[in-house]
């Protein structure tokens, strides 16, 4: 291979991984609103993409209020739900006991559906938007405490070893050994927490029902769904969706930005 063909692969590597989804993305909503018009599905079963489009740039501005209340408890979701999980995976990997005896009531957030204890941290927590930032970091917890604790133990035996022999303290071999070796996990937790903060939030605007002004984009599906705004509610969820690839897309490129140089999974 000459070194013009080698350098010309990544780049060609790099348009198809847009190129071939965009492209396929084109052809199910040309096959979608092809199915629409053709069989003529009323727009009140499922709307057509040109129609929801339309929907989106007539309530444009709703549209744009509420994305950025639900976007302003995903963030903050998501930044208590790295903090809390760093912190803890941290204190697991400092001693077996604290993480035999604290790891199943992690593993009990997991599985503890929201929707049951959305409630009770509503009326625990009485201002509205820190009741859904605790909901979405309730959510997004666990796979950032899981994935940095498997990090932080996943240490080449033989590093650690050398590390031992000359002296190296504690602190120093989790700040030169364990934290590196424990990035990759670490950013694969904040690919699948930034996802999981977002459905947090929603489903905690479910819960909470907040209304008027302050609301997010659930409160947006949930009116158009009273008025069967059909359009309207695919709209919103077109919305989210988006939105949630985005943030997947934020976390690959923070991914590819400190560990994309060095690390096999991303060079």
């Amino acid at each position: 291979m000459t070194a013009a063909a080698a350098a010309a692969s990544p780049q060609r590597r790099r348009i198809e991984r847009v190129a071939y989804p965009l492209a396929l993305a084109v052809l199910l909503v040309a096959l979608w609103q092809g199915l629409v018009t053709g069989l003529k599905l009323p727009h009140y079963l499922v709307p057509s993409p040109l129609l929801m489009v339309q929907t989106l740039v007539t309530h444009f501005g709703a549209f744009m209020s509420a994305l950025a209340v639900t976007l302003q408890v995903t963030l903050l979701a998501f930044v208590l739900a790295t903090v809390v999980g760093v912190a803890v995976s941290f204190l697991f990997v400092q001693s077996r006991l604290v993480e035999t005896t604290l790891f199943p009531y992690a593993i009990l957030l997991q599985v503890t559906p929201i929707v049951a204890v959305a409630p009770l941290i509503i009326i625990w927590v009485k201002n509205p938007t820190a009741a859904m930032v605790v909901c979405a970091a309730l959510v997004a917890l666990f796979p950032i405490i899981a994935n940095t604790t498997l990090g932080l133990r996943s240490v080449d035996p033989d590093l650690q070893a050398y590390f031992r022999m000359n002296g190296a303290t504690r602190w120093q071999t989790l700040r030169r050994l364990r934290i590196p070796s424990a990035l990759p996990y670490f950013f694969g937790g904040l690919r699948i927490s930034s996802g999981l903060s977002l459905i947090g939030a929603v489903v905690a605007e479910f819960v909470a029902g907040t209304g008027g002004t302050g609301s997010g984009l659930a409160y947006q599906v949930l009116q158009a769904g009273f008025m069967l705004d059909i359009p309207r509610m695919f709209a919103a969820l077109l919305l989210i969706s988006l939105t949630g690839v985005l943030l997947f897309v934020a976390m690959a490129w923070l991914t590819r930005r400190f560990i994309g140089r060095w690390h096999a999974s991303e060079m």
